[in-house]
């Protein structure tokens, strides 16, 4: 049975997936991230992949800190893009399958209808520009490589946006939001269980590569997201709607980022859930 390699394992999605593993499965994956295995090194990887047998590759390693981005742009390269390219280049020269986890962030937001695969991509953001490289840079290393964009991640696990309102639920009476910034919410436990599905067919045989969009179903802003959340747990904090320009940021974000699944729908036949019924799972877990 070939190793199943998950880089970035210790962050939201790593966690998921490895909560979502059954047990029996569990033995057959490698767990890393930078402590572990250097993906910028690109012989290391190399070495590391061969002596572990590794027959596919889940890359969840990302640098994310959206605004952090803006004025760190050479680090923000490097994992995103320059380590995307490592890892094709591994997974080209020993056969592996890869799946990448990309962003909502390699569009600019200015469409009103859901986005497709085949849609241009124009990155507003240092973020989003060195995401859409590490797309570019590993579809044209490695023929195997499957690649998922997904948008506005959040679990029980690290820091994301559910768990910031939770934590300002409890030190503010009002909550200002954003309620001009469109897209739909993904509970990163719902995608790992969509990359274990993935991952499952490609054992037995059927694997297709290419870009996939990857999200809850459903269509909100942030304000109506941080409101479900607060609705949900009877929390006394006001969630009070604000524009994006009374919110300003180092890096810019979409105004629009909904994206359309039905490749990812059709191609492997799930099925996924809307993003208010996963919010109420996602909270179940926390309570």
């Amino acid at each position: 049975m070939k190793t199943i390699l998950v880089t970035g394992a210790n962050g939201q999605l790593g966690r998921s997936l490895q909560s979502a593993l059954p047990l029996p499965e569990k033995s057959n994956y490698l767990f890393s991230d930078a402590d572990t295995l250097d993906i910028c090194d690109k012989d290391a990887l190399l070495s590391f992949a061969r002596a572990n047998n590794v027959g596919y590759i889940v890359n969840f390693a990302a640098y994310t800190a959206v605004d952090d981005a803006e004025s760190n742009q050479i680090l923000c390269f490097r994992v995103n893009s320059e380590a995307v390219r490592n890892l094709g280049e591994t997974a080209a020269a020993l056969g592996i399958k890869i799946i990448h986890i990309s962003t909502d962030y390699v569009f600019d937001g200015s469409k009103s209808t859901p986005y497709e695969e085949t849609d241009y991509t124009c990155p507003t953001s240092t973020y989003g520009r060195s995401k859409e490289m590490g797309e570019i840079v590993l579809r044209s290393v490695c023929s195997e490589a499957l690649i998922i964009r997904t948008a506005w991640l959040y679990s029980e696990f690290g820091t994301n946006f559910a768990r910031t309102i939770l934590r300002l639920s409890g030190e503010q009476e009002e909550i200002p939001v954003v309620a001009d910034q469109i897209g739909a919410p993904t509970y990163a436990g719902d995608l790992a269980q969509a990359i274990l599905a993935i991952i499952r067919s490609a054992q037995a045989g059927v694997f297709h590569p290419g870009i996939f969009h990857y999200s809850n179903e459903g269509v909100c802003s942030w304000y109506d997201f941080a409101r479900k959340i607060c609705k949900l747990l009877h929390l006394p904090a006001r969630v009070v709607p604000i524009e994006t320009k009374d919110y300003p940021t180092r890096a810019a974000r979409p105004p629009y980022s909904v994206l359309n699944k039905r490749k990812i729908k059709q191609t492997y036949g799930l099925a996924i859930p809307h993003w208010e019924e996963s919010l109420e799972k996602m909270l179940h877990k926390i309570r």
